[in-house]
C-alpha cells in the first residue's frame, strides 16, 4: 500500500495572512476570518514557513469577502507529493525518507523552486473523537531530470 500520494494544485489566487505567528494579531484576525468561511469536502486553508515565520493562506473564490489586512497572492501550483501523518507529532526524517523513496521509485524529484505546504484535514468532530489531528504534508514535486 502506498503511503504518498501526487496531488494536483491548480494555479490560483490565496488570501494571504503576511508573515507572522499563531498568538499575533494578524494571525487571531486570520483565524477568526478563516473559522467563519464555510466547510467544504476538503480544507482550502495550507500553512508555510517563510523563515520568520508562518504565512497561511486560504484559496480564493470569487465573491469571497476578504478582510483588508490580507493580500491576495497569485499561487503557482503544480504538482504536490503529499503524505498525512498526526499534527506537531511527526517524525519529518521518517517523512522525507519514505516520500523520497516513493519519488526515486516513481520518476519524481523534489521542485526546490516551490514551498512545503500543510494544512489539517481533521473535522472537529474527528479530532473530539481521535483527541489528535492529523495532517497533510505537501512537498513540491517535478518530473525527474533524465540524464
Amino acid at each position: 500500500m502506498q503511503s504518498v500520494r501526487i496531488y494536483e494544485m491548480p494555479a490560483c489566487k490565496m488570501v494571504s495572512s503576511g508573515i507572522g505567528m499563531f498568538g499575533e494579531e494578524n494571525f487571531n484576525i486570520f483565524e477568526k476570518w478563516l473559522s467563519s468561511q464555510k466547510r467544504s469536502l476538503f480544507p482550502k486553508d495550507f500553512l508555510y514557513w517563510a523563515g520568520e515565520g508562518f504565512v497561511w493562506l486560504y484559496m480564493y473564490e470569487d465573491g469571497l469577502n476578504v478582510p483588508k489586512e490580507f493580500k491576495i497572492t497569485d499561487f503557482k501550483g503544480g504538482l504536490y507529493a503529499v503524505a498525512t501523518d498526526i499534527d506537531q507529532k511527526t517524525d519529518k526524517k521518517l517523512l522525507n525518507t519514505e516520500m523520497d523513496k516513493f519519488l526515486s521509485e516513481n520518476g519524481f524529484e523534489h521542485d526546490t523552486s516551490r514551498t512545503e505546504l500543510g494544512n489539517i484535514i481533521t473535522s472537529p468532530l474527528a479530532k473530539k473523537i481521535m483527541g489528535y489531528e492529523q495532517m497533510d504534508y505537501y512537498l513540491p514535486i517535478k518530473a525527474k531530470k533524465q540524464k
